[in-house]
């Protein structure tokens, strides 16, 4: 039993990497396309619902996040939110005034990395580390939506929302510990003539 379990969760790591690996191609291959359709877009009308939906999110994700905790009585996983927001906030912030890379079409400095990108990719990746990968499903939607707000609305281009999403999910992931492992234990002990199975709960 204790080999199946281990086996388990291996396997989990491996599922978890092949889906970063494969995300990352598609979010890479998607955002380093868009800088060819900023110049059509610099002489057609964009639509501010999209950069506005971009906003939106980049206020409702994280509080999703840091609620999710406090609903579940997570304190741990709070205090978690909280530093890997923080780190990520300053990781971000020091980022842009010390390249200071110029935006799309020379309007305003402190592009790299996007703000917006790394805030909601490091909301979403933290429901993924602490609460499982199924739950984070929506998170990364959002924030890949958010990513592309910022490049449709020229405020980026994309190497800037590629660099806030890999600040934002190394922040977390710095972090961040899974729930159901602290809190659910399996153990199993055998001997010659016996076999004991014990399941351990934290509250």
């Amino acid at each position: 039993m204790s080999r199946l379990t281990t086996d388990r969760s291996t396997e989990g790591e491996v599922s978890f990497s092949r889906f970063y690996r494969i995300f990352f191609i598609l979010f890479l291959s998607f955002t380093l396309s868009m800088p060819a359709t900023l110049q059509a877009q610099r002489t057609e009308p964009n639509s501010e619902a999209v950069e506005t939906s971009g906003d939106i999110i980049l206020l409702a994700l994280p509080a999703s996040a840091a609620l999710s905790s406090v609903v579940m009585k997570d304190k741990k996983g709070f205090w978690q939110f909280t530093k890997s927001f923080a780190t990520n906030i300053a990781i971000t912030g020091a980022l842009k005034y010390t390249i200071n890379k110029r935006r799309p079409f020379n309007e305003g400095g402190q592009a790299f990395p996007s703000g917006h990108t790394s805030i909601t990719f490091q909301a979403a990746s933290f429901i993924h580390r602490r609460y499982g990968f199924k739950y984070s499903i929506p998170g990364y939607l959002l924030a890949g939506w958010t990513g592309y707000s910022r490049i449709y609305a020229t405020r980026h281009d994309g190497y800037d929302v590629l660099a806030g999403a890999v600040v934002g999910i190394g922040s977390s992931f710095l972090f961040t510990t899974p729930y159901q492992r602290e809190h659910m234990q399996l153990s199993f002990k055998s001997s010659e003539d016996e076999f004991l199975l014990g399941f351990i709960y934290r509250f």
